[in-house]
């Protein structure tokens, strides 16, 4: 059984659970959302035997009868093991668990890195509070990248079995590179403090001083230009409207990553960034601050900066821009390389099921 706060996300835990459920089709899964399921979820995951059950508990108030329905539910369908998804569905799996007398070694999987907590929101700060106090009843932790093992020890999680399993991405076709250089930087991810999208838009201004003919776009939930605050920020960096391309949401990110020759990550608090590796398996250099695990997953297919400096970010991205055709496809080459040996999804899947059976 599956407990994850929101399947209904296209986040980076939400797709690296749904690669999972698309190798678990020769057993009964169960897949349990605090709040909802959405159908690319359920497309991405493509296993016809799992089970989805959402309790529809979108706010604080309604955690107490989602415990209660949880708990009902692994009476009913008792399962061997329960992973429990993100700190919300972490402390109401492990109550549930308890309530329903189970025997299941329940396990928790933390996404996230604590590099910044101030960009979190009220919520997600008190759930990593409240599972502090829980963390060392869990059978055992799995965290997606060193970085957030280590931040999380340090504020006082304790458990005595705790792994680092990276995520995991499937090889895409790669088609030869229509560019010899950089021309195209995107970056990916929801309208978030989070993402700091103030820091890529104040990057973005400084380098159309130096490079007019660089083009930018972002993609990501809330990412339009019917999104005041997103404007406004762009006004404040003293850009123009047109000057990033503004696209929103995108279903077909295959697309999208081909479309772009770098990647750009200006977050101020990551676990393991799925967009960096994502881009990556398409040949696309990266451009990331140095937050979580990012640095390390890029390696030596980018440049890592100190987040919240846009100085330093802009720096990079010409960097990046100014490659010769033959350092450009050193970098690609070493991107799609990198992910193929050390983040391939049938290895991360066999680490999980080792770390869970065991």
């Amino acid at each position: 059984m599956h407990v994850i706060t929101n399947f209904t996300a296209s986040a980076g835990a939400e797709t690296m659970l749904a690669r999972l459920l698309q190798g678990s089709a020769d057993e009964r899964v169960v897949v349990v959302s605090l709040i909802g399921v959405s159908d690319r979820n359920r497309n991405l995951a493509d296993n016809p035997r799992a089970a989805y059950v959402s309790l529809t508990a979108s706010s604080l108030g309604a955690l107490p009868g989602a415990v209660l329905r949880l708990a009902r539910l692994i009476r009913k369908e008792r399962p061997d093991v329960i992973l429990c998804w993100m700190y919300h569905a972490m402390i109401v799996g492990t109550i549930a668990a308890q309530m329903a007398r189970s025997e299941a070694a329940v396990y928790w999987n933390i996404r996230q890195s604590l590099d910044d907590p101030a960009s979190l929101t009220r919520s997600s700060r008190l759930a990593i509070a409240g599972a502090r106090l829980l963390s060392s009843r869990s059978a055992g932790i799995i965290y997606n990248s060193a970085r957030a093992l280590e931040l999380h020890r340090a504020y006082g999680y304790a458990n005595r079995n705790m792994v680092v399993i990276p995520n995991g991405f499937d090889l895409p076709r790669v088609d030869p590179p229509e560019a010899a250089t950089a021309r195209r930087i995107g970056i990916v991810g929801r309208f978030h403090p989070q993402k700091d999208h103030a820091t890529f838009f104040k990057a973005v201004a400084a380098v159309r001083k130096t490079h007019p003919q660089a083009h930018f776009s972002a993609a990501g939930n809330g990412l339009s230009r019917e999104n005041r605050a997103v404007v406004d920020l762009m006004a404040e960096a003293g850009l123009p409207e047109h000057a990033v391309d503004l696209r929103g949401e995108i279903s077909d990110m295959p697309s999208y990553y081909r479309s772009i020759d770098a990647l750009v990550l200006s977050s101020r608090t990551e676990g393991f960034p799925n967009v960096i590796a994502e881009a990556m398996s398409y040949a696309k250099p990266i451009v990331t601050t140095d937050v979580g695990d990012a640095a390390t997953v890029a390696g030596n297919a980018g440049i890592a900066v100190p987040a919240r400096d846009p100085e330093a970010l802009a720096e990079a991205i010409r960097e990046i821009l100014d490659l010769s055709p033959t350092e450009y496809a050193r970098y690609a080459h070493n991107a799609r390389e990198r992910v193929k040996n050390e983040y391939a999804i049938t290895a991360i899947r066999a680490k999980y099921a080792s770390f869970l059976m065991r």
